[in-house]
């Protein structure tokens, strides 16, 4: 294989270097950076992309590798054609690419998947018998709910980094019966955008006979994860946050569990030989051997496209140093913080406070606002867009509000009391009978320019200091303009 020139590698490479940045101080470019958008008050403004924590644009650098590829694309691990080895040998690169991003171990498998809600699930599909599941309520739901068939316990929001480590510890001494175990932690966390003291909680799981999965679907994108420095036991991110297209993921980390397990799909590729039973017990059924590598969770036509989007987007913020991209970032969230800290009706959520350190993820709630109509304004009048809801955290979210754990808390605009109309309070923002239990988050990262953070702090001054300037209601949940 490796006598054969990796035509499609070589000509994605050769586009790369002809659109990289050659300067790193500033953003790098992601698709959409021109997007023009329409304002209800007439005329457009360039859009300014603020809710990364969803989902964050696609690098230009990992869009033109994937098109210089694509007309090479072909069936992996199962075509003799050239165009089909040589998909194959893209694909495999890939895999030891983001093994590389993530400094893993000797051994390690990664496998790809769709999300990092599917490696989490797929996670939870090979626990061994018994094993008990500790996971904190600050969890993104990705990581809260898939353990559905574990005994699992529920760890309450701790107020201190220090505090995570100590409730864990005693969860797990406390535990009973003695048995395999598994912690589950976020490293940044999706709504407050504060670092978790990841290497900390993993030598409080390995000191008691645990084993811990990092969610870094939030923290890959802004800071390097080494699973041999932070000793975790496995890593799951997704693709559509680390600056690739959607419909692809990670999963990465011992093997152990992924070989004993069967598979999370059964199905082609992950199976090594099938034979029909001839005689004896089960006469006429199959006999499956299945593959011991990755491949035994990876059924079916894998997303070729997807898993190379992901190595390109490893390479791009390899290449352009994390060190420089942590630092800019840092920037651009003092830039927030301190446009926010400016108006006395917006309170910053946070459970470790201030001084935490963070990702560029922020959320807030404004006083006298309902957070959709605040979000809808800031997208109608400002073209920028935001998220608001309770952002797949629920718990978490109501923690931080001081709610009821059994508050109703759907995201979007709650029902007027006029019908067809979100009316407006003295102060411009929105009348408490319409509050609902919710709170909008910005976010930003390595594509974001500076003006965009820019004008949203402005459209915040000016949206609690003058008010809406354009009447809207709710459709389908969503509070929106009405242009009626």
């Amino acid at each position: 294989m490796s006598a054969r020139p990796n035509t499609a590698a070589d000509t994605a490479a050769a586009a790369s270097a002809e659109t990289a940045d050659p300067c790193c101080t500033g953003p790098l470019p992601v698709l959409g950076r021109d997007v023009t958008v329409p304002l209800v008050t007439g005329g457009e403004v360039t859009y300014a992309a603020l809710d990364y924590a969803a989902s964050a644009p696609a690098l230009q650098r990992v869009w033109d590798d994937v098109a210089a590829y694509a007309p090479y694309y072909g069936s992996v691990h199962r075509g003799a054609g050239y165009l089909s080895q040589l998909s194959t040998d893209l694909f495999e690169q890939s895999r030891a690419t983001v093994a590389a991003f993530l400094d893993c171990r000797d051994g390690d498998q990664v496998v790809f998947t769709r999300s990092t809600t599917d490696s989490l699930n797929l996670l939870a599909r090979v626990l061994p018998a018994d094993c008990q599941v500790f996971v904190f309520e600050t969890e993104h739901h990705a990581s809260l709910l898939p353990w559905r068939d574990a005994r699992v316990t529920y760890l309450d929001a701790p107020r201190t980094p220090a505090q995570a480590v100590e409730t864990l510890e005693r969860a797990l001494a406390d535990r009973d019966p003695y048995g395999p175990a598994l912690v589950c932690v976020t490293g940044a966390s999706n709504v407050t955008g504060e670092l978790w003291p990841v290497r900390e909680l993993a030598a409080a799981a390995h000191a008691h006979g645990a084993r811990i999965v990092l969610d870094a679907a939030q923290l890959a994108p802004h800071h390097p994860v080494s699973v041999k420095d932070l000793d975790v036991d496995w890593v799951a991110f997704s693709g559509h946050k680390l600056y690739a297209p959607f419909g692809s993921g990670v999963l990465a980390g011992r093997a152990d569990w992924l070989q004993a397990a069967e598979p999370y799909l059964a199905g082609g590729g992950a199976s090594r030989t099938v034979t029909r039973r001839v005689s004896g017990e089960g006469a006429g059924g199959v006999d499956v051997e299945w593959h011991t590598t990755a491949a035994r969770h990876e059924a079916g036509s894998p997303n070729v496209i997807g898993v190379y989007s992901i190595a390109s987007a490893c390479k791009a913020l390899t290449e352009a140093g994390f060190d420089t991209l942590v630092a800019r970032e840092r920037h651009l969230i003092d830039t927030v913080r301190a446009g926010l800290a400016e108006v006395p009706e917006v309170r910053v959520l946070s459970l470790f406070g201030d001084d935490a350190p963070r990702v560029g993820v922020i959320s807030f709630v404004v006083e006298g606002w309902n957070s959709s109509h605040f979000a809808a304004a800031l997208s109608a009048e400002y073209g920028i867009g935001v998220r608001d809801g309770l952002f797949c955290a629920h718990p978490l979210v109501r923690t931080l509000l001081g709610s009821d754990p059994q508050d109703p808390g759907e995201c979007g605009a709650p029902e007027p009391a006029a019908p067809g109309e979100l009316p407006q309070a003295s102060s411009g923002g929105t009348p408490a009978s319409l509050r609902s239990l919710n709170a909008i988050r910005v976010s930003f990262g390595a594509g974001t320019p500076d003006e965009h953070v820019e004008r949203f702090v402005g459209a915040v001054k000016d949206l609690v200091r003058d008010g809406a300037q354009w009447k809207y209601r709710t459709e389908d949940g969503r509070c929106v303009p009405d242009r009626g």
